[in-house]
């Protein structure tokens, strides 16, 4: 390279380290942690910043009120190839406080210093008070055009794609809680309609805790940390959510929920979302229908086991976001359907005897099937977390023309909470014009100053009506599909505390959802309760909740209290008798097997490992080499070894060879090493085996892997393939985790 040409320099550079890019990153593996493979020694050579990841993307480069830059999305990265202050001042040292001598005090007049701890200082926002600890990505969705009856919302017309901004969370953990927590999780969605931003603010469970808005700090205050000791992190096991949910018995559907499994999703790919609320749609004509928002995943509902969820809690407690990010970077996109329930607007707002108000109640979709409305992909990573994932905004009450709220006193409620909370948050009433949630289309708001004014407004008339700026801006009309609030009758009435008649039954529906459970959903659930509730020292707690569990369903309430060694109560209401929805299972189906993980043991056998990972490639998963060492198996290149590798990230287990103890298969430096120094395979690979077994995930061998399989006495049982070679053995495998797990390997013992 010529120095004395620092254009040259940085051109040179950047381009050497895209060949490398292209050449170090394999597209379908992932798990690199920047665009370039890092060098041995500290680079001194200046250049410009290396490029994003390529499977990156940052928020669209529009100006604070809405308008298309044309700038690239680098413009708003660091720019230049030197450090510099916030002013853009290049810096000399940034490693030296500037001090009286070598040995003297620091000086007050070193701005460096002062700029740099003082921005470090306040680096941190608030966390969320729920929803704290969350991940996030961009994508696209794509309208059908199956909607266009019942809403005028433009981005729902055939053909119509909207950039979209999704984030994933739990609700009771903090930022450094861990992903894998028995937990509701958090599925909102900002559209960047060119109508106005549509937030979509759901969960992964379709109905809540509690019927009015008034009582969130309540059920809140109960399922966090006691106040006292702080503790526990992210559970609800423990009394004061347990008093609660006793006590306040319209939360026991959604603690059934959270019981099943459900509560413990395998990635948030693998996850559906609602809308929890009924909303009103508007169509062309003016017409209003009622209805309910699903997202279905394209991979199915999956979940982990009890067992994968606390592995991972002290093994990988990224293992959501970390899955998340994989799977983009490996391009298996996550991809969701987007469909709603629709329900005629009548007078009551009901639908089949059930109140389309409630939010602790569902629509079985046997009664009012999902119509699909348009599919979302997610196709970026995050450029940075904070600036996107942290400092995202939503607020049920951005709506575009077409949608509107009800009166669900739940949503009601919302519709104050949340812009009452960005501003504590984002620090102040401009939010909107961070980057992640600026509108993209044109904002004309007379909204002024505050904290945070990144806009530069024109004109001297932010008011209306006004003559000095020309009667700019002018509202809009029919023509200019303005936003409506749906002209809604409201009944005569008084004012009152109180909920109608309809929101009184709390047993029903929760034991609508036990008897749509398959056997061993069954066996999740009773064990969910039994371990949570034996977590509580109070007793009166856990008997008040096995008289909640007797109002539900017998089996149910024997099977918990017979775990906790408590007398079976009597229900004091009669039993519902509703028809099961298959809809609510996780059991029975089959799924795509796009970005499945696969794991194979290899330290032999090399040509029959390679045709083996050409075949996953081939079939849209992922093949994770597991070896003896990291690095290399000749050309093979390694993902995880016996040390790093546990069966939590693998969706099944393949083995090529029967490996023995490798150097580092030491008691000493790997507790997974076991005691026993004769084994003659290495005991981490056996390990291995043992957990994909108990985790009912799809085990195959061929040649000397079946060795492995014979040691651990499972060859021939459910789920266990094993054939003359590894593509015959992957076709078989492939086949099973169509379903996700072998469930048939463990036999329940409730119907």
């Amino acid at each position: 390279m010529d120095a004395s040409k620092p254009a040259k320099v940085v051109k040179d550079v950047v381009e050497n380290a895209a060949e490398k890019v292209a050449e170090f990153l394999t597209p379908d593996v992932p798990g690199s942690p920047g665009s370039a493979p890092a060098p041995l020694e500290e680079p001194t050579t200046p250049h410009d910043p290396l490029p994003p990841k390529k499977e990156q993307g940052a928020p669209a480069t529009v100006t604070p009120t809405g308008a298309e830059t044309g700038a690239p999305a680098a413009a708003k990265a660091q720019q230049g190839a030197h450090l510099t202050t916030a002013q853009g001042v290049r810096l000399r040292d940034t490693d030296h406080s500037l001090k009286a001598g070598e040995r003297g005090p620091t000086l007050l007049q070193d701005h460096h210093l002062r700029e740099k701890i003082t921005h470090f200082d306040h680096e941190r926002i608030p966390e969320r008070v729920v929803h704290a600890r969350g991940a996030g990505a961009h994508g696209v969705f794509e309208a059908y055009g199956t909607a266009e009856t019942v809403t005028k919302a433009g981005f729902l017309k055939k053909g119509r794609k909207t950039d979209v901004f999704v984030r994933f969370s739990t609700v009771l953990g903090s930022r450094g809680s861990a992903d894998t927590v028995r937990d509701t999780r958090g599925f909102a969605t900002k559209f960047y309609t060119d109508e106005g931003t549509f937030d979509l603010v759901g969960n992964n469970i379709p109905v809540f805790f509690i019927q009015d808005g008034i009582k969130f700090p309540d059920v809140i205050h109960a399922g966090k940390p006691h106040p006292d000791r702080e503790i526990p992190q992210a559970q609800s096991a423990h009394d004061t959510f347990w008093d609660f949910v006793s006590l306040h018995t319209e939360a026991q559907h959604h603690t059934m929920w959270n019981m099943s499994d459900r509560a413990i999703p395998r990635s948030f790919r693998t996850m559906e979302g609602f809308g929890v609320h009924t909303f009103r749609l508007v169509n062309e004509a003016g017409e209003t229908a009622l209805a309910k928002f699903h997202w279905k995943p394209k991979l199915g509902v999956h979940s982990l086991t009890w067992e994968e969820a606390q592995m991972l809690g002290g093994m990988d407690p990224d293992f959501h976001r970390r899955d998340l990010y994989d799977a983009i970077e490996a391009g298996a996109f996550p991809e969701w359907e987007l469909g709603i329930q629709v329900f005629p607007d009548t007078p009551d707002e009901t639908f089949e005897g059930i109140d389309l108000l409630d939010p602790t109640k569902i629509v079985p979709e046997e009664l009012a099937p999902v119509q699909a409305i348009g599919r979302m992909t997610l196709t970026r990573t995050p450029t940075n977390f904070f600036a996107e994932v942290e400092q995202v905004a939503f607020h049920p009450g951005h709506l575009p023309p077409g949608i509107d709220v009800t009166n669900d006193p739940l949503l009601q409620a919302r519709l104050f909470s949340y812009l009452d909370t960005q501003i504590t948050r984002l620090g102040g009433p401009n939010f909107a014009q961070i980057p992640v949630n600026r509108p993209r289309c044109p904002v004309n708001d007379m909204l002024r100053d505050g904290f945070h004014q990144h806009a530069v407004h024109a004109g001297v008339a932010p008011y209306r009506p006004n003559s000095l700026d020309g009667g700019n801006p002018f509202v809009a009309g029919d023509a200019e599909n303005a936003f409506t609030d749906t002209p809604v009758q409201v009944a005569q009435a008084r004012k009152v505390r109180a909920n109608p008649a309809s929101f009184g039954d709390h047993y029903s529906q929760v034991r609508l959802f036990w008897l749509s459970m398959s056997p061993v959903e069954k066996e999740h659930i009773i064990r969910a309760y039994t371990f949570e509730l034996g977590k509580c020292y109070e007793q009166a707690i856990k008997e008040r909740q096995l008289q909640c569990l007797a109002n539900i369903d017998p089996v149910l309430c024997r099977e918990v209290a017979t775990g906790l060694g408590l007398p079976v109560p009597e229900p004091t209401l009669p039993l519902a008798d509703p028809a099961p929805s298959a809809a609510l299972s996780q059991v029975g189906k089959e799924w795509p097997a796009d970005g499945r993980m696969v794991g194979i043991v290899a330290d032999a056998d090399l040509g029959a490992v390679r045709e083996l990972r050409t075949a996953v490639f081939a079939a849209g998963m992922v093949p994770l080499v597991i070896a003896p060492h990291g690095g290399m198996l000749d050309d093979v290149p390694v993902q995880r070894t016996f040390a790093t590798a546990r069966s939590i990230e693998f969706d099944a287990l393949l083995l090529a060879t029967a490996p023995a103890p490798a150097p580092d298969a030491l008691p000493a430096r790997d507790a997974k090493a076991g005691a026993d120094g004769s084994a003659a395979v290495d005991p981490r690979v056996t390990l291995l085996v043992d957990e994909c077994w108990r985790h009912a995930k799809a085990i195959g061998a061929w040649g000397a892997g079946a060795a492995v399989l014979t040691q651990a006495g499972i060859t021939g049982a459910p789920g266990v393939v094993t054939g003359d070679s590894a593509t015959e053995v992957l076709s078989g495998v492939r086949r099973l985790m169509a379903a996700h797990r072998v469930w048939e390997r463990f036999p329940a013992s409730v119907a």
